[in-house]
């Protein structure tokens, strides 16, 4: 049986999430209706997850957030409402050690469930598979044997031209947290745009980028609308879109397109790849896969590698789900599998040296 924690301050909202997970047939159940409440359970009761509100009487989700990591680590995924405000309590939650969130809609209760059941029972059993803590450095054998391997890519990739070319970034559980551990490591001058296809809800992706913008010498917006794609620029691909390449007057532009019904995941890595290879050869593209669940993007990025571009998976070492960068890696796509906190390093050396 998995034990589950639900954390949130109404009472009718324990109930529908209760109700919920008891039809599985595999959870057994505890509630807390406030973050004292939940840090004391998870020290008594001892789940395998928890799903945590964020605002709530006597103690709110994010000191609570911070207790139970401190106390007793547990996977934690938030449910956070759709606001601004929401959006950047759940990024705050994130860098504390939550998994992932679920957007909680308004209105009716009842009715609200029945649109995030699939994806909240999605997150808490993926959750369970999920790394709490991302590990730095392997044992001297692995990081020597990877580094050897890295040394003879980058010697015969740095040769390649990237006159014209762009970084394309795929992630998605786990990806905020992650993303803020690479993207301020770059610098100002960093020679060519990053696209970023992060799965995330429309009413998230402007706050995330402005939270970005605030922490990274690069300029980081929304991609919301068309924009000529600028060295130096990192373009979040809007929740509730796709984000394409294209070319307008002669210049290569990010556009917002609505979802393609015929892919799963949003805004899509797989169609940001295959619209980029559409106006950049393969050989200026570089492709980074970060941690998420599914196959999004593995085919593209399998695809750029083939045709002479360049790729990197996120190592299972510092992945929290190592859906994404597994599944480029099966595919034999990725020159190189590194740990986050070495692909800025990668990165430059690639476009800058």
């Amino acid at each position: 049986m998995i034990k589950l924690l639900i954390v949130d301050d109404s009472a009718l909202m324990r109930r529908q999430l209760a109700q919920m997970f008891n039809q599985q047939g595999d959870f057994q159940i505890r509630m807390a209706r406030n973050g004292a409440e939940a840090v004391a359970e998870n020290m008594e009761f001892q789940p395998d997850v928890i799903t945590l509100d964020i605002n709530m009487p006597e103690m709110d989700g994010l000191t609570a957030l911070a207790q139970i990591m401190a106390m007793r680590p547990a996977p934690v995924v938030m449910v956070s409402s759709l606001t601004e405000k929401g959006a950047l309590a759940t990024f705050e939650a994130l860098a504390l050690g939550a998994i992932d969130y679920v957007a909680k809609p308004g209105g009716t209760i009842s009715l609200s469930m029945d649109r995030i059941e699939a994806e909240l029972l999605a997150k808490v059993r993926g959750a369970l598979r999920a790394r709490l803590n991302k590990a730095r450095g392997l044992g001297t054998r692995l990081k020597a044997e990877r580094e050897s391997v890295a040394a003879v890519e980058r010697r015969s990739l740095s040769r390649q031209s990237l006159d014209e070319g762009l970084v394309l970034i795929g992630v998605s559980t786990g990806g905020p947290r992650t993303l803020e551990d690479i993207l301020p490591h770059l610098p100002g001058d960093f020679p060519l745009p990053i696209l970023i296809a992060q799965h995330m809800p429309a009413s998230f992706t402007l706050p995330f980028a402005s939270r970005l913008n605030g922490i990274c010498e690069l300029e980081v917006v929304e991609a919301s609308r068309p924009m000529p794609l600028e060295p130096g620029c990192v373009y979040i691909g809007k929740g509730g879109a796709d984000m394409l390449v294209g070319r307008r007057n002669g210049r290569l532009t990010v556009l917002a397109k609505p979802e393609n019904s015929g892919f799963l995941w949003h805004p899509s890595v797989e169609l940001m790849g295959r619209s980029a290879m559409e106006h950049v050869k393969p050989a200026g593209l570089i492709g980074v896969m970060l941690t998420g669940m599914g196959h999004d993007g593995a085919d593209s990025f399998s695809e750029i590698r083939r045709g002479g571009g360049r790729t990197i998976a996120e190592s299972q070492n510092t992945a929290v789900v190592f859906g994404m960068p597994a599944e480029l890696i099966a595919r034999k796509g990725a020159s190189l599998t590194l740990d986050a906190d070495r692909i800025a390093d990668q990165l430059i050396s690639w476009t800058m040296c």
